[in-house]
């Protein structure tokens, strides 16, 4: 098995130059979620070249893919890709580095493919992981049903096996109000802009009494036309976040609050555009499967970091952990200290440091991968572990 595994780590590394010319690629061209259509293409080109049978527009989603290696009779195992972009900053997440590390396992496990244990490889192009909730839709289309593992990495700027995720739902408030001339008639109009901002205000008081743990942010998207004009449409979206999904809805409840009081002080009519089925779940640790992924790790020399609590996010892998085993360790791609979701972090995501943190995961996924296909106890600890089970 260890031999195998260095082979596996040698094929990956012979596509480095071309794993990183793709990654390069996406950076450079980055797309929104569920506009990923460059990505998407690119990325299935580069499986089918390594052999894998690809299925396009899967589960309805015009850019989620999957690739599938067949080496026999046994478990399921899928490798995740993400390849969205954020609005204005590009890929100041390092999707282009999960992508090609999704692709590279995949790519290191085809070229040996004749030497594998028996199972079933899959990678699977999961769009619009930024509030879009891509896989959301591939979890209700069933792309999931039938894996019996799961995992993907994450760019960061350090290493870590396992970060717990926010769970998170979206809402959006549109206050409608009534025109008029903001100097001559002011009071024959009803502002819509200070029903939004007032919105704002009440949810920057409602933080002072959440837990530490919980996150709730927003920003006003639309606030009118022209200054002497009173606004007679205003726009916000709010994110709200929290360890407990159960708090998570509590606190979506007094943010729905803030923004009914916001309206009635304002005598503004409002609707609220729900984004329930998009709602991001925490993440469900799996030590079995944690505890393969480090084993293999520990080949590259890797110094992995105390888990942390102060910078957590949220991700719809965290979706994914609720129904099958999964993981999403985090990679180092950036130097310490450097912020994700930043300028800087989207620079990183190309630099030197980012090629070597996407091979050695890539290899760490394909050698995990390897062991799951070889030991049908691990599938079942990582199983047992999932359902409770002692």
């Amino acid at each position: 098995m260890s031999a195998l595994k260095d082979q596996i780590g040698q094929a990956v590394d012979r596509l480095g130059d071309e794993l990183e010319t793709l990654s390069r690629r996406i950076h450079d061209h980055p797309e929104l979620g569920y506009q990923e259509v460059q990505a998407a293409a690119w990325l299935s080109e580069f499986l089918e070249r390594q052999g894998f049978k690809v299925e396009r527009g899967l589960a309805g989603v015009e850019t989620a893919f999957r690739g599938t290696l067949e080496t026999g009779a046994g478990p399921t195992i899928a490798v995740l890709c993400e390849y969205d972009a954020l609005p204005q900053i590009g890929h100041a997440c390092g999707h282009n580095v999960i992508a090609t590390a999704g692709v590279g396992a995949g790519a290191g496990l085809a070229a040996l493919r004749d030497k594998l244990p028996r199972g079933r490889v899959q990678v699977i192009g999961t769009p619009a992981e930024e509030g879009g909730g891509g896989k959301c839709k591939l979890i209700a289309g069933g792309v999931f049903e039938g894996v019996d593992a799961a995992m993907m990495v994450h760019g960061f700027d350090r290493w870590l096996g396992h970060s717990d995720l926010l769970g998170i739902v979206r809402v959006g408030f549109e206050f409608t109000g009534k025109a008029a001339h903001a100097s001559a008639d002011p009071w024959a109009g009803v502002n819509a802009l200070d029903a939004a901002v007032q919105t704002y205000t009440n949810v920057a008081m409602l933080r002072q009494q959440v837990r530490p743990d919980a996150r709730i942010h927003g920003i006003i998207t639309h606030g009118g036309a022209a200054p002497n004009i009173i606004p007679e449409f205003a726009a916000a979206l709010f994110y709200v976040r929290a360890r407990s999904i159960d708090y998570m809805w509590d606190l979506y409840t007094r943010v729905l609050a803030c923004a009914e009081g916001a309206a009635r002080a304002a005598g503004c009519e409002l609707k609220i555009v729900e984004h329930r089925e998009t709602s991001y779940e925490p993440m469900k640790k799996n030590a079995a499967l944690l505890d393969a992924f480090r084993a293999n790790l520990a080949r590259f020399g890797v110094t992995e970091s105390p888990e942390i609590t102060d910078r957590l996010g949220s991700s719809d892998i965290g979706n994914v952990s609720q129904v099958i085993p999964a993981i999403q360790p985090m990679v180092k791609i950036a130097p310490d200290g450097t912020p994700i979701h930043s300028r800087a972090f989207e620079a990183a995501a190309v630099s030197p440091l980012a090629r070597e943190g996407m091979l050695i995961s890539a290899k760490t996924m394909a050698m995990t991968v390897c062991d799951l296909l070889a030991d049908p106890s691990l599938v079942k600890r990582a199983q047992d572990e999932f359902r409770g089970a002692r």
